[in-house]
């Protein structure tokens, strides 16, 4: 050849070069001697000028690796020697190797034509990054199979070359590149619309296509250099083109920018139109071939056109965004046949087309969404269309979520696919629109609410198909969590678009998913509702509220990441080891019986066997479990400490995989043995490190912590452990008392944390009080009691609370005297620092922070004075004569008078407080009525008047409160009853203010309370459950009130005007008092006799009176 680099052959030396490298390649092969080889075979790369010697080899060689071999020396020299050899010299290589590939492309050792492939493609390549004008002629003039090996290969490698050395001269030379590309397509595209797939010509045309596809896939950094006036000179608010990529979550998108130079080949040439036009021709003529839709140039012409999809920036000219939006509709109107009409589409594709163009045509979709408002991107449809793209985003993604619901086989992967792009696409749209503000029509709104019906519909339908369905590998079913949650939050975003149909439509569904459940309807259809309420639970949370992203971690992400590794991956690891632990570190007396058995036809029993062994290696009687149990201590400590701000993992720990480990005995005596623990428990005592956890999650570790101590065995031992962790946290909160400038200091907000953490590891451990452990914390509570009520002025906390609580029910009378004067004396602080800080205007909202600090307190009150009447009630102390022990229920009532002026109606909305108060009211007029009696009028009156609202406004609310608030006044009526049977006053001194027919009256307690009953029994809506509740009020309430109830029985007679309704409730009433044998007594028997006849006559008047 002509040109090509090196001196004469000798035809000797080249017979001799080719024998030695193909008798090292030999060796290599064989593995013989390969040091030897190798040093042949480097010599010829490193040789000077080996191009003859590398030729002849080539061509001549029977040894593929031979020839494989002397390709790459060539390649190597040429560009260790670039700078020597001419043009001349450089073109020869380059032709030479083509030719060579184009002879041998039917050869069977493909590796060498494509070994050589590579080294013409690095040259032609090195040519461009060296800035050099060798002139090789116009491409697209050679013959065709020179053009298909040229943009085949220039393709292939092209990506390659940009990583290996991207230089300034290849970003410069792209747009050549396109060019050369764009030309040979455009000098074939007449043959292939002739003859589309039977002619050489197809694999220049997607040899071209793929080159270009990659071309538009570079970076285009020196069009950032470029500039680029399209930010200011298109408004985004009147234009809704996007210049900014946005983030997709599960697909990589970045904008085309290659900048204005670009202008003629892409825009003004009309290259878009024609490629739509060539495309969609080739599509009309092969349409009756079901294979070519997944062909070569198929394939190629999709990439690029949806690669065009993206094209932005300057490469549009500056006219309000315009042309851009006239290029992304183009391609729109082209690729709405690849997808539209989606149900013909998608049954075609369940008959076996090709779901490629589907997916291609769903990923065009997204990238416009990406870049256009959500306006634009409605619009951009309706000059073709009468309809807007939302709609057809709409039809698309009901069609493919009906195939994914009920086709579920594992092969069946593209509408899986499918469905994550068109929910993409999406999350796109609404996030614009919730970003912009921007308020879709009616009409774009009905086309989401009716695709979130679709999807509910058809998700039901396949979870209740699935309810009974036993097979294992359903995979739409047994995803993962994240995958389920974040397929359901992009169905929660289209619901959003349109929540004022798509909420009261799941009202609906509950509705009537509840109603089937409330007919008893029979086993399986009962799973089967069962199956769809716990869907449409899914579904409604995600449509209700967002997810919370947890808190920033404090080491930068990325490094965050890649040392430690995703924050999911580690949940999901100490999730694993939690429920590990419970399940292989059992004791094996609670395990051994539990083993099953499985038989196998012989009567082995090989299976139960095996399992016993996987037990057995990790149970406390092998030594393994030390090196378990210390290796999940370590990892413990690890999330504690390595991830600062990961709430979520480090409760997981504490709450659960620590939780674990301090439940069985066996484990924890081990556990106490091992050195990783004690470094916990020291580091909880005496370091700072553990101080970055939240306070809740530092209260659960020192439960834990606390815990283990109870399985030790020697009473001392385990008091000097609590000693040794707790010690230094008592010291420090006495310390801290006891500074002469604490309240200069203790609002600061190092302090605020600092004791409140102090206390919140002090409640946890008072949580873990066992009969092993309550003296040696008791001896640790009473050591601090003075200084806790110096702290407790400055800082809230319900240490207390959990004190008391896991104290009380173990202590002797000397030790509950010192507890309730202890919260005796914590009484009275708080009525000193609280009394008339709360009003009743001020409660009716807990809006501040200080109001939910008060709200907080209420409650830790109202609990504490709960704790306290339970030690009273069940009190198996022996309290003796002492002189000095405090009457618990003189407490009480100190407890009562606090808390009743600071109790607002306001505050009793709220469940938990409701709860706590109704509970400690109705535990006090049956335990202590008469210290109830004597309150001051407006003390009593509070009550009364908070004991009303329960009634009337908890009936239908909160059953718990209903039934506590039934309790009191039945404790109350029982207690004037008795009170005026012995002859003495009871409540009579007591009135309430009431509304009667003249307006307000004063009447007594009984009588406000038996007018309030009968009329929610008779006129409210109420429960039939409660009714045995309720009976127990108003026994009292009628022996009290005999004449009132008369009159009131004789009104209601009188109000009713049918004669026979009239005559049925006189009936009623009658019975009610007078049947089976009912008397005038509160035992026990004459309350179960009254109970039913309530029952009966609630059931003989349901018929004409207001009863549900």
């Amino acid at each position: 050849m002509q040109g090509f680099p090196g001196g004469l052959p000798d035809l000797a030396h080249l017979q001799a070069t080719m024998n030695a490298i193909e008798h090292a390649c030999s060796l290599i092969q064989m593995h013989m001697n390969p040091a030897e080889a190798e040093s042949v075979i480097a010599s010829l790369h490193s040789s000077h000028m080996p191009y003859q010697t590398c030729r002849f080899i080539i061509e001549t060689s029977k040894v593929p690796n031979a020839r494989f071999q002397a390709a790459g020396a060539i390649g190597d020299a040429a560009i260790r020697e670039w700078g020597i050899l001419i043009d001349e010299n450089k073109r020869s290589l380059i032709i030479f190797c083509l030719q060579y590939v184009m002879e041998h492309a039917s050869a069977p050792d493909a590796y060498v034509q494509s070994k050589v492939s590579a080294v013409a493609a690095r040259l032609c390549l090195t040519i461009f990054f060296s800035g050099e004008a060798i002139y090789f002629g116009q491409p697209w003039l050679w013959p065709t199979v020179c053009r298909d090996q040229f943009c085949g290969i220039l393709g292939t490698h092209y990506q390659l070359c940009l990583l290996e050395g991207p230089s300034l001269f290849l970003q410069l030379f792209e747009l050549e590149f396109y060019c050369w590309a764009q030309a040979a397509l455009l000098s074939v595209s007449n043959k292939i619309l002739e003859h589309p797939t039977s002619v050489p010509e197809e694999k220049v045309c997607s040899a071209a296509l793929r080159l270009m596809f990659q071309i538009l896939n570079w970076d285009f950094k020196h069009a950032a250099n470029e500039p680029d006036n399209s930010h200011s000179r298109i408004n985004t608010l009147t234009s809704g083109i996007r210049h900014d990529a946005v983030m997709l979550k599960k697909f990589d998108h970045s904008l085309v920018k290659p900048g204005p130079t670009w202008n003629d080949v892409l825009i003004s040439s009309g290259h878009t139109s024609w490629l739509l036009n060539f495309y969609a021709t080739l599509r009309e003529k092969c349409s009756y071939d079901t294979l070519w839709i997944d062909s070569p140039i198929a394939v190629s012409a999709r990439q690029l056109i949806v690669q065009l999809c993206s094209l932005a920036g300057a490469v549009f000219p500056s006219d309000n965004g315009e042309t851009q939006i006239k290029h992304i509709a183009l391609i729109l109107s082209a690729i709405i046949q690849w997808i539209d009409p989606p149900d013909v589409i998608s049954a075609s594709i369940q008959s076996g087309q090709s779901e490629s163009e589907f997916i291609d045509g769903c990923h065009a979709l997204l990238s416009m969404a990406s870049l256009t408002s959500a306006m634009l991107f409605d619009n951009l449809l309706t000059s073709v269309r009468p309809y807007g793209t939302i709609h057809v985003l709409s039809s698309l993604t009901s069609e493919v979520v009906k195939i994914l619901t009920v086709n579920q086989d594992e092969e069946e992967t593209w509408s899986a696919d499918a469905l994550d792009i068109l929910l993409e696409t999406w999350s796109v749209t609404l996030g614009q629109m919730d970003g912009d503000k921007t308020i879709l029509p009616h009409d774009r709104v009905f086309a989401a609410s009716s695709l979130f019906n679709t999807i509910v519909e058809s998700h039901l339908k396949a979870a209740a198909d699935s309810a009974l369905d036993e097979n294992d590998d359903t995979e739409y079913f047994h995803a993962s969590v994240s995958k389920r949650d974040e397929r359901l939050a992009s169905y929660a975003l289209i619901a959003r678009a349109a929540a004022d149909m798509t909420v009261p439509f799941l009202v609906r569904l509950f509705s009537e998913r509840f109603s089937l459940l409330s007919q008893r309807i029979s086993g399986n259809e009962s799973t089967r509702t069962l199956e769809e309420l716990y869907w449409l639970l899914l579904i409604t949370g995600h449509v209700l509220t967002d997810s919370g992203e947890g808190e920033t971690a404090l080491v930068n992400y990325t490094i965050f990441q890649a040392v430690f590794g995703y924050g999911n991956e580690i949940n999901a690891v100490i999730w694993f080891l939690a429920r590990w632990v419970a399940t292989y570190l059992l004791p094996l007396d609670t395990r051994k019986e539990q083993i099953s058995t499985t038989y196998h036809d012989d009567g082995s029993q090989h299976e139960s066997q095996f399992s016993r062994k996987i037990l057995l290696t990790f149970a406390v009687e092998h030594n393994q479990v030390d090196f378990v149990l210390d290796s999940v201590v370590r990892i413990s400590v690890a999330t504690l400490t390595l991830y600062p701000g990961e709430n979520e993992l480090q409760a997981l720990t504490c709450q659960k995989l620590l939780a674990a480990l301090v439940r069985h005995k066996q484990i924890s005596i081990r556990l106490l043995l091992l050195d990783s623990w004690r470094d916990l428990a020291r580091a909880f005592a005496n370091e700072r490190a553990l101080f970055s956890v939240n306070a809740r999650i530092q209260r659960s570790l020192a439960e834990t912590l606390v815990c283990a101590a109870s399985f030790i065995k020697d009473s001392e031992a385990s008091a000097q452990y609590l000693r040794d962790l707790l010690g230094p946290i008592v010291a420090c909160l006495v310390d801290n008392s006891s500074r002469n400038d604490l309240k200069a200091v203790a609002q600061q907000a190092d302090a605020i944390y600092m004791v409140s953490c102090l206390l919140e590891r002090l409640r946890g451990a008072a949580r873990a009080t066992q009969p092993r452990t309550q003296k040696a914390l008791f001896e640790m509570g009473h050591s601090m009691m003075n200084p806790l009520l110096t702290l407790l002025e400055a800082y809230k906390n319900q240490f207390v609370v959990d004190f008391v609580d896991g104290q009380v029910v173990y202590l002797g009378a000397k030790e509950t005297t010192i507890l309730i004067n202890f919260c005796l004396r914590l009484l009275q602080i708080y009525s000193c620092n609280n009394i008339g800080k709360i009003s009743l205007s001020l409660s009716t909202s807990l809006r501040s922070e200080a109001q939910v600090e008060k709200y907080k307190d209420l409650r830790a009150l109202l609990q504490l004075l709960t704790n306290i009447c339970s030690k009273d009630l069940v009190d198996f102390s022996s309290v003796g004569d002492d002189e000095n022990t405090t009457d618990i229920s003189e407490v009480i009532y100190v407890g009562l008078h606090i808390v009743t002026p600071l109790i607002s109606l306001d505050l009793l909305k709220y469940p938990k407080l409701s709860r706590d108060y109704f509970a400690l009211v109705s535990h006090m007029l049956e335990v202590y009525p008469e210290k109830v009696a004597q309150l001051n009028k407006d003390a009593f009156a509070h009550v009364i008047g908070t004991l009303d609202f329960g009634i009337q406004h908890q009936a239908c609310r909160d059953i718990d409160v209903f039934e506590k608030c039934l309790s009191a006044v039945n404790a109350l009526a029982s207690y004037h009853f008795k009170q005026r049977s012995a002859g003495k006053e009871g409540l009579s001194a007591q009135t309430v203010e009431s509304q009667g027919s003249n307006g307000k009256l004063q009447e007594s307690i009984a009588s406000h309370f038996l007018r309030l009953l009968m009329q929610l029994l008779l006129f409210e809506d109420f429960r039939m459950e409660l009714a045995g509740s309720a009976a127990d009020a108003l026994l009292p309430l009628l022996l009290c009130e005999q004449d009132l109830y008369q009159r009131l029985v004789q009104e209601l007679l009188e109000r009713q005007p049918i004669p026979a309704l009239k005559s049925r409730l006189a009936s009623a009433f009658h019975s009610l008092t007078s049947s089976n044998q009912l008397s005038s007594s509160l035992n026990r028997p004459n309350r179960q006799r009254f109970r039913k006849n309530l029952h009966e006559f609630l059931v003989e008047v349901s018929g004409f009176m207001r009863i549900k």
